[in-house]
């Protein structure tokens, strides 16, 4: 699906104006639509798999960031003081929340961006942002959940900074075994959807 810019009319704002249970399926049939395919695929832990959901395709998207930002907000502690996640896949993600968070909470949460590799230059830093208190309460974001071994990464390199890091949001779970890994090392884990839930979408949307 090739995106067009437009100026967008009243119906087009759903992100924006619906409520939240609203914006939910609209994000669902989004990640459907431009995300979702079927056919021969090897993901980044090496895995082979049948379908494969292209994240940035929607969290990139003008009205899926908006989206991604309402839905994941709510479900942050309230004590949240940053949300952060590994790049790539995460820097669109935690900006939205960070973007929201001030319009629709009145909150000033700031996004970290964790490098898979430390900076081959100036500070040669691993974590991209503003530098927050010793012990600041983190929470790390991921558009797609496989084996978790990414977002373990960016939690390993928050927790090394001196911040506390006890939770893993992502936008999918595929349920290949990245829940119980998080489980097992004592994070909490909580995704927006699960691939049964996209994949019988999108056959009710009239794909497969």
């Amino acid at each position: 699906m090739t995106y067009q810019a437009e100026t967008l009319t009243p119906s087009d704002l759903w992100a924006t104006t619906a409520d939240l249970n609203a914006v939910r399926q609209q994000l669902l049939n989004l990640f459907c639509r431009v995300a979702y395919q079927e056919g021969d695929f090897i993901l980044s832990s090496g895995q082979r798999s049948s379908y494969y959901i292209n994240g940035k395709q929607v969290t990139l998207h003008p009205l899926g960031a908006v989206a991604i930002g309402r839905i994941l907000l709510p479900l942050l502690p309230s004590d949240t003081q940053a949300v952060a996640g590994l790049t790539l896949g995460a820097d669109p993600i935690v900006s939205a929340v960070s973007v929201v968070s001030v319009y629709e909470k009145q909150r000033s949460l700031p996004a970290l961006i964790v490098r898979k590799e430390s900076k081959g230059y100036g500070t040669k830093a691993y974590i991209e942002g503003p530098t927050l208190p010793e012990g600041a309460k983190v929470v790390v974001l991921e558009d797609v959940v496989t084996t978790g071994q990414s977002a373990m990464k960016a939690v390993e390199r928050l927790r090394f900074a001196g911040y506390t890091v006890d939770q893993i949001i992502s936008l999918i779970d595929r349920q290949q075994g990245g829940a119980e890994f998080y489980q097992s090392v004592g994070l909490k884990f909580e995704a927006v959807f699960n691939i049964a839930e996209i994949q019988k979408r999108y056959r009710e949307l009239g794909n497969g």
